[in-house]
């Protein structure tokens, strides 16, 4: 991030000894002070899950613009810079836009105790309160029922993508915990899409929305996707290619053109169809092609994805499947606080090699050899991501592909060093 803005989130940093506390009322006392700002936002679709959240606000973001709409969008983490969390009505927010509404934030606050990430949801609002647009995607920072964009009181849409262990620490042991956590999102006559969930959460989703008297729309009930072909009570759409590669994406493109049918927002088909083939989503399954591919044979293809918990091992396991005509390297760096031997354990028994690395500016970096015991020692050290690209491209063997995961942290990285940023 740029000086000023790393200089204001450092300051914020030291008002709360966690960067997140799944706790509503600081934000909303703050959000009170600067006049309300959520409730001014343009209809809202709220995205939660564990895997998919993203790339389904990718989808949601592309099919609203292809009709014309003008999205904000909120995300995290960011890559590469700070900014990538702020789309304001279809553009990146700038240095100085993003500068002037931290220090406003920040004024307003008065130096009371709140959460960083707090403190950047209520600058989200704020500057998309303060733009006209037609559609705002909100992405749930972690969990739902706690989590800072849920002071958001009537989206228009939820939806919740796959389900299933992470951030434990704080969700909760079992997959029906963490259902839980992410079900508060629910809103009395708010409809949510659901993917493809296994039956323990499944049946906690249903519990919460029978509760709360959400109306679900659920994959294989309300709606379907078979292959390209959507298909629900208002009719079928034949999706082009998706732009996001992976089996996977089916479901989050599912679950976007879902959204959007039950939120009475008017998005035509057309635009739904344009803008699946379209949806931008930087480390899901992204092929590079700058610095650290040019370390690679020409004939090579390296790949990077930002999957790191059990259920992206899984998926990442299933697309390895498709990859069959050729080698796969894996080159793995991983955080400190993510089940490693869960993650890997799909991974393993599908690639040729396994490098654990660990970048200098990673946050939360595990160390090469706490990888290395996580894999039960058939990873190898590969030092830093070039050093292990290196390695790969002097040993003798068939043109391969080499992918890059384990944790979105060390994925900015990797983008930064590729784009010739480090």
């Amino acid at each position: 991030m740029s000086d000023r803005i790393g200089t204001i989130v450092a300051r914020v940093e030291r008002l709360h000894p966690r960067l997140i506390d799944l706790s509503l009322d600081r934000l909303r006392a703050l959000l009170g002070k600067l006049g309300s700002p959520e409730q001014r936002l343009p209809p809202v679709i709220h995205v939660a899950g564990t895997n998919g959240k993203g790339s389904t606000c990718a989808f949601l973001r592309a099919m609203g613009e292809a009709a014309g709409m003008r999205v904000h969008v909120y995300t995290s983490p960011s890559l590469v810079r700070f900014n990538e969390r702020f789309r304001i009505a279809g553009r990146l927010v700038s240095d100085d836009d993003l500068v002037t509404a931290l220090e406003e934030v920040e004024r307003i606050n008065a130096g009371a105790p709140i959460t960083v990430f707090e403190v950047i949801t209520a600058v989200a609002f704020h500057l998309f309160a303060a733009t006209p647009a037609e559609l705002c995607v909100l992405e749930v920072g972690l969990g739902g029922r706690g989590d800072a964009t849920n002071v958001v009181e009537r989206p228009a849409a939820c939806a919740i993508t796959s389900i299933s262990l992470d951030h434990r620490e704080m969700l909760g042991d079992t997959v029906a915990a963490i259902a839980g956590e992410k079900a508060g999102i629910m809103k009395p006559g708010v409809p949510v899409a659901v993917g493809v969930q296994t039956p323990e959460a499944m049946a906690v989703l249903k519990a919460v929305s029978a509760r709360v008297a959400a109306p679900l729309r659920l994959f294989g009930q309300d709606w379907r996707m078979d292959g390209l072909r959507y298909s629900d009570a208002l009719g079928t759409i034949d999706l082009p290619p998706l732009s996001l590669p992976g089996a996977h994406q089916f479901d989050n493109a599912g679950i976007a053109v879902a959204t959007l049918r039950s939120s009475g927002l008017g998005v035509p088909d057309p635009a739904i169809a344009a803008g699946a083939a379209r949806a931008e989503w930087p480390a899901r399954l992204q092929r590079l092609h700058g610095a650290l591919a040019a370390l690679l044979p020409s004939e090579w293809e390296l790949w990077l994805d930002g999957g790191h918990n059990p259920g992206a091992g899984v998926v990442l396991a299933a697309h390895l499947q498709t990859w069959a005509d050729r080698p796969v390297h894996l080159i793995v760096g991983m955080n400190q606080r993510k089940d490693a031997v869960e993650f890997l354990r799909p991974l393993l028994s599908r690639a040729a090699s396994v490098r654990a690395v660990a970048e200098p500016g990673q946050h939360l970096a595990m160390p090469v050899e706490a990888i290395i015991a996580a894999s039960g020692g058939i990873a190898q050290p590969g030092g830093r991501v070039a050093d292990a690209l290196r390695a790969l491209a002097q040993e003798d063997g068939p043109k391969a592909r080499v992918l890059i995961c384990g944790t979105l942290y060390l994925a900015g990285e990797v983008l930064k060093q590729d784009e010739g940023l480090q």
